[in-house]
């Protein structure tokens, strides 16, 4: 039936089963039973209104919860491949690749317990090439913008002001200006 070991079987599924407990412990400690963010953002915050005195603020917490439920979404997928890893255990199926019907290495097994796979016939996840909607109303910066602007552009800018400002020097160490003697060797 099983290439796999009872040894084997036993180790993979205490680690499928370690992971699998792991996640929902996530979930619970995150006040999450279900695996996703449902409450509005006005609730999550606790404020009483969801429009505030600082967007930056609201910004924040908008980012925050789209990357909670991104990361929420992995974990949910990743929960639901442990447990059809461990339904194929239950039904004698475990470590045979559902594509191809070869046995999955051990090797990859220990690796990725939950895989279904073997590694030839593992399916690609890619990335969609999709790029932000910004773009598309974005202009590109204007010709001679960033490093050595102010040379191209012949006009002060606040780049440079450091520099420029340093000659005279500062509170606490005085520089005679550029230009003026300093009065030494003339004695």
């Amino acid at each position: 039936m099983s290439h796999l070991t009872d040894s084997q079987l036993a180790k993979l599924k205490a680690a499928l089963e370690q992971h699998k407990q792991e996640l929902e412990q996530h979930f619970k400690d995150n006040g999450e039973e279900n695996s996703l963010i449902g409450d509005s953002l006005k609730m999550s915050t606790g404020e009483l209104s969801s429009v505030d005195n600082h967007p930056a603020d609201s910004g924040t917490e908008t980012f925050e919860r789209s990357r909670d439920l991104g990361i929420n979404l992995a974990l949910n997928d990743e929960l639901a491949e442990i447990d059809a890893a461990l339904q194929r255990m239950e039904d004698g199926t475990y470590g045979i690749c559902i594509v191809s019907k070869q046995n999955i290495p051990y090797d990859r097994l220990e690796a990725i317990p939950h895989t279904a796979y073997a590694v030839d016939y593992s399916p690609e996840r890619s990335n969609s090439g999709e790029r932000p909607v910004e773009e598309q109303v974005m202009t590109p910066p204007p010709a001679g913008a960033g490093q050595g602007r102010e040379e191209q552009s012949g006009r002060f800018d606040d780049a440079g002001a450091w520099d420029s400002v340093e000659d005279y020097g500062s509170a606490s160490s005085p520089v005679t200006p550029p230009g003026q003697d300093n009065g030494e060797g003339d004695s």
